[in-house]
């Protein structure tokens, strides 16, 4: 009775140059709402041009204060809305994109290029795909969506790839350990260093 109980652990190590989806999804979602009220906060200055020119031709004191109330309430409720669409649809971009570059990377058991090149044509053909309008084109913006997809994310993937391996380069120490990014920055100085000397 007092054998050992061994636990099998079916977890895998992060793959290097893969990004946590989570984080990436709420930097999305701000960045998405940042631009969504920018957006929709530059397109309500001609409307805010409209209202000046109706508090001009009424004189009445009440009458222009209404009008400003509502010109900034309808303002807020714009720029609210713009804040909202955006974050939620620049949220779930990422979301899938990430998800997907992830998925790829643990199922083939490597992060390369090809991994972000499927993942961005898979996100971008899924959007061409919720995009309204007929079916013919809807399948139109599917096949748009695969190519530009490919076409934005090969070299992103590639630029990806290469600035990954610059961070690991060196990371390792002389027994084959990871040392963390600020003891392998601080070794490869001292070598530089070295080498000078």
């Amino acid at each position: 009775m007092g054998g050992t109980e061994e636990t099998v652990s079916t977890y895998a190590p992060k793959i290097a140059g893969t990004v946590n989806w989570g984080t990436a999804t709420v930097v999305g979602v701000f960045a998405g709402m940042l631009y969504g009220g920018s957006k929709e906060a530059a397109a309500s200055v001609s409307k805010d041009a409209e209202v000046m020119l109706k508090l001009g031709s009424t004189p009445d004191k009440r009458e222009q204060h209404r009008l400003m109330r509502d010109a900034m309430e309808k303002r807020f409720i714009r720029v609210t809305r713009g804040s909202i669409v955006g974050g939620v649809r620049l949220g779930m971009f990422t979301a899938e994109f990430y998800g997907l570059q992830n998925l790829l990377a643990e199922k083939l058991g490597v992060h390369g290029i090809y991994n972000v090149v499927g993942a961005g044509s898979a996100t971008a053909a899924t959007f061409g795909l919720i995009m309204p309008g007929s079916l013919r084109w809807r399948a139109r913006n599917v096949l748009l969506g695969l190519v530009m997809g490919a076409a934005f994310c090969f070299p992103l993937g590639w630029i990806h790839l290469k600035l990954v391996e610059k961070a690991n380069e060196g990371s390792l120490g002389e027994r084959g350990e990871a040392k963390s990014g600020v003891g392998a920055t601080i070794e490869r100085l001292e070598g530089n260093l070295k080498k000078k000397i």
